[in-house]
């Protein structure tokens, strides 16, 4: 098959995975004369993935795709566990997300009320040359927010009513289809738990948690962290097995704010669709509650709303199950999802400690991380974080970011027994 002209920022991709995005620019029918590779965002937006907007222009008309491509550096990959984390894109983009909207079209649901996703050109699922194209939402006026800024109360509301929708279609599915649904509970990978199991991981969150409490100046703070990063993969593992119940749903799995884009008309927010499922994977729906709003909100607006936000969250579950003649009391009981809070916080809490170190760094401090998983993976990431002496105001922004964390949890009445 002869190649399209491509240009641009393209170089690092492998033979089959320009073969298949050429075959994917040719099912348009576009008649292509170009096609031009452009980097999307910065080292601090993209950590797990090389991410690249691809302009095609041709006789019939243009089009813009966003291409994600799988690194075939093998720290990278063993760093970042690539083949588990495409293996569950692909998954989901290719047959978990259509069978939900089906079910829901099925139903009659309104299209209003339906699942939104970019719609997905195409995906390779063949290790070390994975690759997944997607609709480039930037053509339909979505954007990514300030990853430094807390989300609005408008904003997280318009997430949780995507988890809502997205969580009760699992519970959909568990009662319609059980069968499919243990399908493909098997087929979607604990990525966490995969990490969490690897040699030496114990040793290399004893770091982290080391490197965390040397950005707080409190005592109080600090008596808080210590032993909850070093225990995360531990206690990682042990939560895992309590998710086999009759709660447990398809999580999205990583809802932070580089994960999420917004269509606002002025200043009002129209809505917003969750664009990364490489973590995907079968656990409490409160796991994507917790990590939502400990990871994308301050201080000040999640001590303010938390419970409302909840409220909010199981009402529109319950009108989602609704188009199905499902109740929530009775599929996910409020006091349910209430227990399952006190009890998860105390998983989602420390991780949000570590991923506070991580995420709030600048691009200029990311992209040494990344230079240290490509020369030494995991060992070199984690020493380039413990060793690396960042900015003034990064430090800063991480330590209100951990005290922000602690004083809420503890204000909400979440660490109470």
């Amino acid at each position: 098959m002869a190649r399209y002209n491509f240009e641009g920022n393209f170089a690092n991709l492998s033979d089959r995975q320009a073969e298949f995005i050429n075959e994917v620019i040719r099912k348009q029918d576009l008649n292509v004369n170009k096609v031009v590779f452009h980097t999307v965002g910065k080292a601090d937006d993209n950590f797990m993935a090389d991410v690249k907007r691809i302009g095609i222009e041709g006789d019939k008309g243009s089009m813009k795709m966003i291409v994600k491509i799988a690194s075939a550096n093998e720290n990278v990959r063993e760093f970042s566990l690539s083949e588990y984390l495409f293996g569950n894109e692909h998954f989901m983009y290719m047959e978990v997300l259509p069978k939900f909207v089906s079910l829901q079209k099925e139903a009659g649901v309104p299209e209003e009320e339906q699942l939104k996703y970019a719609k997905c050109y195409g995906s390779l699922n063949e290790a070390p040359n994975e690759v997944v194209i997607l609709e480039d939402l930037n053509e339909s006026n979505f954007k990514m927010l300030n990853k430094f800024e807390s989300l609005s109360d408008e904003c997280v509301r318009s997430i949780l009513k995507n988890f809502a929708i997205l969580h009760s279609l699992s519970f959909v599915l568990k009662y319609q289809e059980p069968e499919t649904y243990e399908a493909y509970k098997e087929k979607l990978h604990n990525v966490w738990n995969i990490r969490a199991g690897l040699p030496g991981v114990k040793q290399q969150f004893q770091s982290l948690e080391n490197l965390i409490l040397s950005t707080l100046d409190k005592e109080e703070y600090r008596n808080v962290i210590k032993n909850t990063v070093t225990c995360l993969p531990e206690n990682m593992l042990k939560a895992s097995k309590l998710w086999d119940n009759p709660y447990s749903i398809i999580q999205q799995g990583d809802a932070w704010t580089n994960n999420i884009m917004f269509k606002f008309d002025g200043d009002e927010l129209q809505e917003s669709i969750m664009i990364d499922y490489q973590l995907s994977k079968v656990s409490s729906p409160v796991i994507d509650l917790l990590y939502m709003t400990l990871n994308c909100t301050d201080y000040e607006i999640r001590t303010k709303n938390f419970y409302s936000w909840l409220d909010y969250y199981h009402s529109e579950l319950d009108k989602s199950l609704s188009y199905f003649d499902l109740k929530a009391d009775l599929i996910y009981p409020r006091d349910q999802l209430d227990a399952d809070i006190k009890t998860y916080i105390k998983l989602l809490l420390p991780l949000s400690f570590m991923l506070a170190n991580l995420l709030m760094r600048d691009a200029n401090e990311a992209a040494k991380m990344k230079e240290a998983m490509v020369d030494s993976g995991l060992e070199g990431v984690t020493t380039s974080m413990v060793n690396q002496a960042v900015q003034n105001v990064t430090l800063l922004r991480t330590r209100k970011k951990i005290e922000g964390l602690i004083d809420s949890v503890t204000e909400l009445g979440l660490l109470d027994n």
